[in-house]
């Protein structure tokens, strides 16, 4: 990959991505957002854009392809509220799991495959990204996108079934309430995970909805168990689930996130009893202060 060799639009497009979100370097993450047509994952035109200050969907007056090139949200299906989120976020999401070749990707909540593409970027030929996608049509759409990329599988179903098996990397672009225990114990080695934590902005709703607290967490597998951090506050789509809620998890996580000390994370307790202060903890897991 060569920066060089894309398209003036797509350089300084991924160079104001990496700006955005200060990362100072990372000449492989702008070679791969340079060289991945984002054109060619959000469909035809008309585009529709995000207004994030509040002003909801509206439609761009243009249809050349370089409107595109910027920090928006692109609507993908305006009715369930998916879009092609903002790259500025996924940026600094791949700039912290500092992906490298040949490793083993497994992108939950994929839509349409774009930030897949540029994952397989970053893979090379001797990496494999699988990409999960819950909602069949969108599936379908990202199976088409990505049909040129031998690193890639599409698959339609429900992310809390996978990884099957050991995966270097696990990013998740719903959010949720928990972390799911095949993310959690599929981690190879050193093995990274992202994905949003935090609750619903309506509880019990059968409409897809978006948060009213998430962040960014980031959990990796170490020696001696789990470390853990949160890298930013974000907002996101929830990730619906037939499952019942424990009993006061989200007045819980609710409770933790107005208190803050997000800051002060640092493991992931999984499987034991706690042994120290915790932002937030239940049987079974907690997120810790205590180095792992």
């Amino acid at each position: 990959m060569s920066l060089d060799d894309e398209p003036a639009h797509r350089r300084i497009y991924a160079l104001q991505l990496l700006a955005k979100a200060g990362i100072d370097s990372n000449e492989r993450l702008l070679a791969a957002f340079a060289r991945v047509p984002r054109e060619d994952y959000v469909g035809p035109p008309p585009w529709i854009f995000d207004d994030v200050f509040g002003g909801g969907y509206r439609p761009v007056a243009s249809t050349d392809p370089i409107v595109l090139y910027q920090d928006v949200l692109v609507g993908l299906d305006t009715k369930k509220g998916i879009n092609n989120g903002s790259p500025s976020l996924h940026a600094a999401a791949f700039h912290a799991f500092k992906i490298r070749e040949g490793e083993t990707v497994v992108h939950m909540g994929a839509g349409v495959g774009y930030y897949t593409a540029i994952m397989a970027e970053l893979v090379g030929p001797s990496g494999r990204v699988i990409a999960v996608e819950y909602d069949a049509a969108l599936a379908e759409r990202a199976r088409a996108n990505l049909a040129s990329y031998d690193n890639v599988e599409v698959v339609q179903g429900d992310a809390s079934d996978w990884p099957k098996q050991q995966v270097d990397i696990v990013y998740a672009n719903f959010a949720l309430d928990h972390p799911p225990q095949a993310w959690i114990e599929n981690l190879a080695p050193y093995g990274r995970l992202i994905f949003p934590l935090g609750i619903p902005a309506i509880e019990n709703s059968s409409r897809y909805g978006f948060t009213r607290h998430a962040a960014y967490l980031m959990i990796d597998r170490q020696v001696r168990g789990f470390g853990a951090q949160f890298l930013q506050i974000v907002s996101f789509i929830w990730g619906q689930s037939g499952k019942p809620v424990p009993a006061g998890r989200h007045a819980g996580l609710e409770a933790a996130f107005r208190a803050r000390g997000l800051r002060k994370v640092r493991s992931l307790r999984w499987k034991t009893e706690p042994t120290g202060e915790e932002w937030y903890g239940e049987e079974g897991w907690g997120l810790s202060f205590d180095e792992p």
